[in-house]
């Protein structure tokens, strides 16, 4: 199952919240605010550390160059629009919003 995150983690729990449901192998997306989870350095980088050991995670690229964030957490794939579409039809999706 794909879950696609969209909120800041610094403003809701939704991603530690999705973080609890995770199955080992189902891959994570942010996408929106939610990539602001994802620049290499902040709190959440340890978390965001521990959950790559076991599920593959994406952010997308535009939202990341909207937000003018550059450097990423080692190991997040950065897809664009047309790799966003692709996960969503490789999985059944699972939208934390």
């Amino acid at each position: 199952m794909l879950h696609t995150i969209n909120k800041s983690p610094f403003e809701t729990c939704t991603m530690e919240t999705c973080f609890r449901f995770l199955a080992p192998g189902d891959p994570v997306l942010f996408i929106e605010d939610a990539v602001y989870a994802v620049q290499a350095g902040n709190r959440f980088s340890p978390m965001i550390e521990t959950i790559q050991k076991n599920n593959p995670l994406f952010a997308l690229q535009p939202d990341l160059s909207a937000r003018g964030i550059e450097d990423v957490i080692s190991g997040i794939g950065l897809i664009d629009y047309e790799g966003f579409v692709g996960l969503v039809e490789e999985h059944q999706v699972n939208n934390w919003l």
